[in-house]
């Protein structure tokens, strides 16, 4: 019997898993060096959709020690955590420590994990320190190898409604098909109807796309749509673009209207 792969990848949700990686990851706080490693491991927590760095305890420069602090008990309603849930939130089993370095130190801020096949190796969460791989710095979290973002010209024509009034419409959209998110239709600024937006405060990074900046309604509501001023060098084509999302605005995609679909951002 055939297998789609992304109903197996979906089996593995809510299982502890890890992959090796060959690049040499490094982190500090305030300047000092937290880690230098050949052999990090990303792993997932039950019910992460983003991996996090381990490390072997013996590649941790930091001090580390047993915190007083526990675990954060993970909400019953969380059916996923995403990386804007907090590193303490934990759907493994481990001991919580506190990292230590000269003219620093952070509460909680790693996690030795009990699972015989990890055996040695050290959780950090990433918001707490400076990273690098290779050369490069990395921002949000550690970039996914099994994760794909392809940024494709097309010529759908696509209309974005929000309770029967139109925010945009375009028959030149950038389409983004990323790994387990619905296909994101990128417009041009001038398809877009600048008089029922207004700009928020909200800000998001992300490994693969850069830092974006968000809209909401002018009438009242949630964030509907962002756009990356200066996206990292892959996704130069994003470069100014505008996205709506899926989930909370009504698509109609060569006149067929889409429903709204679930996702963690709905």
């Amino acid at each position: 019997m055939a297998t789609r792969i992304s109903h197996l990848l979906n089996q593995s949700f809510s299982a502890l898993k890890y992959e090796p990686t060959a690049k040499r990851v490094r982190a500090t706080l305030g300047g000092q060096p937290v880690v230098d490693t050949t052999h990090a491991l990303l792993v997932w927590e039950p019910r992460r959709i983003v991996p996090i760095y381990a490390i072997p305890e013996s590649d941790v420069l930091a001090e580390l020690t047993e915190s007083a602090a526990g675990p954060s008990p993970v909400p019953e309603d969380a059916k996923v955590l995403t990386p804007d849930d907090a590193f303490a939130l934990h759907t493994a089993e481990g001991t919580v420590l506190d990292v230590q370095v000269p003219g620093h130190a952070l509460e909680a801020a790693a996690f030795r994990l009990a699972d015989p096949d990890l055996d040695g190796a050290v959780l950090l969460d990433f918001w707490a320190f400076d990273w690098r791989e290779e050369e490069q710095s990395i921002h949000a979290h550690p970039r996914d190898p099994f994760h794909r973002v392809d940024i494709i010209p097309g010529s759908r024509h696509v209309r974005v409604e929000l309770e029967g009034m139109v925010l945009a419409e375009s028959s030149h959209p950038v389409m983004l098909f990323e790994t387990h998110i619905p296909p994101r239709y990128y417009l041009r600024p001038e398809d877009v109807r600048w008089d029922a937006l207004v700009a928020t405060g909200t800000s998001s990074m992300c490994p693969y796309k850069g830092t974006a900046n968000y809209w909401a309604p002018a009438s009242g509501g949630r964030d509907v749509a962002w756009s990356y001023a200066k996206p990292l060098p892959e996704s130069a084509a994003l470069a100014g673009l505008v996205c709506f999302y899926n989930e909370r605005t009504d698509f109609l995609v060569d006149g067929k209207r889409l429903g709204r679909p679930k996702t963690p951002f709905d």
